[in-house]
């Protein structure tokens, strides 16, 4: 397939702006529109980062056809996908990068020469995340809760890791036991799918916790699992990054287990996405600062009007 876009392409007439959105569900909190525009700010380049929230429309991943129909017209240059779209949008993609296709997840679309080329950069950048923040972690046993796309990637992750034994769990069994396949016909004998009901019994021999479901988000907050099955030896590593303090994470704080929040990956996948889309080399250390600023700026609380004369 082709070569990711060259930083001449993103830059083949004075004043090209690049035009990138975001596909999924729930994404008005989303803050990779902002980390994308001021990495491309720093770097000279000028980019509008468009959010395409299905749930505006009351719609949902069957929409994609006629939004990359749309996509193609309007000229973007670039997308990044999230849930529920990042397997759905396989099928309606002109290519797909090897390792896109191995995890069978795509989170990022660079349109080329009228061609949509997928690839995936939530495996590199949960991996970039996690061991940032717990560079000495065990992962010989992990329990992975989540088998869709996010899921998929992490998987990945953790096999060039050294994971040596793989539990998948999903609401879904059958999804659990596709992607327990999937990964042993790379990495023989190493993932194994596991009921909901048997979490807490894979949890118990484990390092740590992979969750990678939306239960936690704004639109859907509560807890993934019972808070009851982790113990302090136990390190959690959560996606979801709006509240960047989940419910999952203060529950594991509380036993004291070493956690990561899902600041990580969104950072480090922005990364990878933002290179994709501009040929440039991005600064991962500058915009992991610039989403705790964003971050900071959310959870400030509103100025008090002013006093009545």
């Amino acid at each position: 397939m082709s070569d990711p876009l060259s930083s001449s392409q993103a830059n083949d007439s004075e004043g090209h702006r690049l035009l990138i959105g975001l596909i999924g569900s729930g994404i008005q909190q989303s803050l990779s529109p902002a980390m994308h525009e001021r990495e491309a700010a720093e770097l000279g380049l000028r980019l509008h980062y468009q959010r395409i929230d299905l749930d505006r429309t009351g719609s949902d991943a069957r929409a994609l056809p006629e939004l990359l129909r749309s996509i193609r017209t309007i000229g973007f240059d670039g997308l990044n996908v999230t849930f529920p779209c990042k397997q759905a949008i396989l099928a309606e993609l002109d290519d797909i990068a090897d390792e896109a296709l191995a995890i069978a997840a795509v989170n990022t679309v660079v349109a080329r020469e009228g061609r949509l080329i997928g690839y995936n950069t939530d495996c590199s950048g949960w991996r970039w995340g996690f061991e940032r923040a717990l560079p000495e972690a065990r992962v010989e046993q992990v329990v992975l809760l989540g088998a869709g796309g996010a899921g998929c990637a992490i998987a990945e992750a953790l096999m060039r890791m050294g994971c040596g034994r793989l539990h998948l769990v999903d609401a879904d069994p059958r999804r659990a036991e596709s992607l327990a396949e999937q990964i042993n016909r790379r990495y023989p004998g190493r993932a194994r799918a596991a009921g909901p009901d048997q979490l807490s019994a894979r949890l118990r021999d484990s390092d740590g916790l992979v969750h990678a479901t939306p239960t936690g988000m704004d639109k859907l907050p509560g807890l993934p699992l019972d808070p009851s099955a982790l113990q302090s030896r136990h390190w959690v590593s959560e996606i979801v990054y709006f509240p960047i303090e989940t419910a999952l994470l203060r529950a594991a704080r509380v036993r004291g287990c070493a956690v990561v929040d899902g600041g990580g990956m969104a950072v480090g996948q922005a990364v990878g996405a933002f290179e994709l889309f501009t040929g440039l080399a991005a600064d991962p250390g500058r915009m992991a600062r610039h989403f705790q600023t964003l971050l900071a700026a959310r959870s400030a609380p509103p100025p008090s009007a002013p006093a009545a004369p």
